[in-house]
């Protein structure tokens, strides 16, 4: 029976960070050497979804590793000038797009979705399908791909699919009318089960044939006082992306475990109380690599061993 090996990896900024360097850890394994090569489908969303490109592309995780530590504050880079210009957050994204784009054609050039090694699942979100028929128009949920058959997206640039999968609200202006998939799937595991199942790419393998390797971004410990909010949109404006976000990935690890059992392995810690990592904030760097380099990976090792 062939196995179908599924590597998903969430969204979060600079806590991309911390599934780079537990990848690294897991190689260093002995039998897991070849954990990448042997992946079938790498599913990613906003900074997953580089490394899912990255790693399709057959970028060493060290490379992948730098961009962060060496990169970040070129991407979330915020002037004062941008600041004034945009009324200090109120209007326009917190970031312009122009270090992260410039990063990205570096390190794909003209690399087409169809040129990489791997097939990939990338999420993003249409906020336009700009349908003739009215009746139709509308935004839409877009899973990028190269999978062969109808819908495949392999013509696409890596480049452009990067930034579209990471133009997370507020964070970065929309690119081409692309927005961060994780407006819906912060944890594209689901999303990447379903692709497998889908006929259209060929004969789907049967669940039982599947593997999923679910790596997180971390959770911070967050929560809303109060039985009663009677907020409006400035009260809800802040904590609505983080909300959206950790709970879209919240229903896709449920999902998955239901219907791959002991098939699918999910590793996201929770930082400790206290200790918070948003994902523009690149002072946090060192403290999250440290903790990335201490975290336990034994129940990971294991289920690999087993069943990977």
């Amino acid at each position: 029976m062939a196995t179908t090996r599924i590597l998903s990896i969430d969204g979060g900024g600079i806590r991309g960070l911390l599934p780079t360097v537990i990848l690294q850890r897991l190689m260093t394994t002995p039998g897991l050497e070849a954990l990448l090569s042997q992946v079938d489908l790498l599913a990613g969303t906003s900074t997953g979804g580089l490394i899912a490109l990255a790693i399709a592309r057959g970028i060493d995780l060290a490379e992948i590793r730098r961009l962060y530590e060496e990169k970040a504050q070129v991407i979330f880079d915020d002037s004062w000038l941008d600041d004034l210009v945009d009324l200090g957050k109120l209007r326009g994204a917190e970031y312009d797009i122009k270090g992260l784009r410039r990063e990205l054609r570096r390190l794909f050039g003209e690399t087409t979705l169809g040129d990489l090694g791997k097939p990939v699942l990338i999420t993003s979100f249409d906020l336009d399908n700009e349908d003739p028929d009215p009746d139709r128009r509308q935004w839409k949920p877009k899973l990028f791909h190269n999978l062969p058959g109808p819908g495949t997206d392999a013509g696409m640039r890596a480049a452009d699919v990067g930034l579209y999968t990471c133009a997370a609200p507020t964070y970065f202006p929309s690119v081409d009318g692309y927005i961060d998939g994780g407006v819906y799937a912060n944890n594209p595991a689901m999303c990447a089960l379903a692709q497998t199942q889908d006929r259209r790419h060929g004969t789907p393998p049967m669940l039982e044939e599947v593997r999923l390797l679910s790596l997180g971004t971390g959770l911070n410990l967050q929560y809303i006082k109060g039985k009663a909010n009677d907020w409006g949109y400035a009260q809800w404006a802040k904590p609505l992306v983080n909300l959206m976000l950790d709970g879209t990935a919240g229903i896709a690890d449920y999902q998955c475990r239901q219907i791959l059992g002991e098939r699918y392995h999910r590793l996201c810690p929770v930082f400790p109380a206290g200790s918070t990592f948003p994902m523009d904030d690149i002072g946090k760097i060192p403290a999250l690599i440290r903790f990335a380099e201490a975290l336990p990976l034994q129940e990971t090792i294991a289920w690999l061993q087993r069943w990977w």
